[in-house]
């Protein structure tokens, strides 16, 4: 006999908007599995208000509530019995954020919970790392989003520590993050890494899932650092047109794509990391098995 749950997570990130339907399947005497049903991704760009402007523009407000209905008719269709709303960075940040969340709840009948950074990375961490995590090995775990950057570190297969900055695709293109910011976690990887012999990276987010899509490879193999290397000298030769054009991004991935590069590539850098494992992971993922384990 199996039986089926049907749950739903919702990310409201800086540079986009997710939801995610998840069908678990539990069957007695056996580990539940998480099959996805469903994710429908929305460019709506909140950290592009939240950080140059301090608020979420009138528009965008809009099109969030529009977004947020369509999630929950969807999610009505789909049958979803649990859903939770998660909002990061831009809206931690804008000003009007709780209104934000109250006029949602208002129009769209979605209850919106803003994270912090630590709550997110935890969220993040929370997902099927235990799977890819080797326990005799060292990992640091790198979430590139549009508003910060999260990076947890593992070994042993238990989490060390952990710290999110204010480094984000959409803070970067706007010229927002100062060298101070680079210096810190220049300094942060450093000295949580140097103990360590050998580090392996962990990419989550979708710009990385991007790169190794494009890069054509199988699930279970690494990115090098030769390979992101070039990889980002390329992206740069190319103009966002061309990005668009010749290699298919979407206009919301061809300009971030490029800063997001260039923080894997310090992070590899800083650690001393040769290779970058890209599991299919994100905050979503995580917030619906950290429902299901009573996490979250």
């Amino acid at each position: 006999m199996i039986k089926i749950k049907k749950y739903a997570a919702i990310d409201i990130g800086s540079n986009a908007m997710r939801l995610l339907i998840v069908n678990i399947v539990e069957q007695e005497g056996k580990e539940p599995q998480f099959n996805k049903s469903s994710l429908v991704r929305v460019p709506i760009r909140l950290g592009q208000d939240a950080f140059t402007v301090g608020e979420i523009s009138e528009e965008n407000l809009e099109r969030m509530c529009d977004a947020m209905k369509a999630f929950n008719l969807l999610m009505k269709v789909h049958k979803v019995e649990r859903y939770m709303a998660f909002a990061t960075s831009a809206m931690r940040e804008a000003y009007n954020g709780k209104e934000v969340v109250a006029l949602i709840k208002k129009k769209a009948d979605i209850k919106i919970e803003i994270i912090d950074g630590k709550k997110e990375a935890a969220i993040i961490a929370s997902t099927d790392l235990h799977h890819l995590l080797k326990t005799d090995q060292t990992y640091l775990f790198v979430d590139v989003g549009g508003g910060s950057t999260e990076f947890t570190l593992f070994s042993n297969g238990k989490m060390i520590n952990s710290r999110s900055f204010k480094a984000g695709t959409v803070r970067l293109l706007n010229d927002m993050v100062c060298d101070v910011v680079w210096d810190e976690i220049e300094k942060w990887i450093k000295t949580n890494t140097e103990e360590y012999e050998e580090v392996i990276l962990i990419g989550s987010g979708g710009n990385i899932n991007k790169l190794f899509k494009m890069s054509g490879k199988i699930q279970e193999k690494p990115l090098s650092y030769i390979y992101m290397n070039s990889q980002y000298a390329f992206l740069n030769s190319l103009s966002y047109e061309q990005r668009i054009s010749e290699l298919g991004l979407n206009p919301d991935r061809a300009d971030v794509i490029i800063p997001a590069t260039r923080i894997y590539l310090n992070a590899m850098k800083w650690s001393g990391a040769r290779n970058i494992y890209v599991p299919k992971i994100g905050l979503s993922d995580g917030i619906v098995k950290a429902m299901y384990y009573g996490k979250i």
